[in-house]
């Protein structure tokens, strides 16, 4: 069985969850518990453009500046 995460020609979802971490997620699969969509569907590099664009600091919110 093919990764359902990693079919170019699959339909894609941008997701992020309360730390504003972004997920790429196939749209054929139930988003999880936590996470929100914020971009799609669309295809897998239109949303790994998305995910480029705007989300530029990947440090998780809860997280303290050392």
């Amino acid at each position: 069985m093919a990764d359902p995460f990693e079919n170019e020609e699959a339909s894609y979802l941008v997701l992020v969850n309360h730390q504003g971490q972004h997920s790429l997620w196939p749209e054929a699969i139930e988003v999880p518990s936590g996470w929100q969509v914020v971009f799609g569907g669309g295809g897998r590099q239109e949303c790994l453009d998305y995910v480029a664009a705007n989300w530029t600091d990947i440090t998780p919110r809860n997280r303290s500046p050392r």
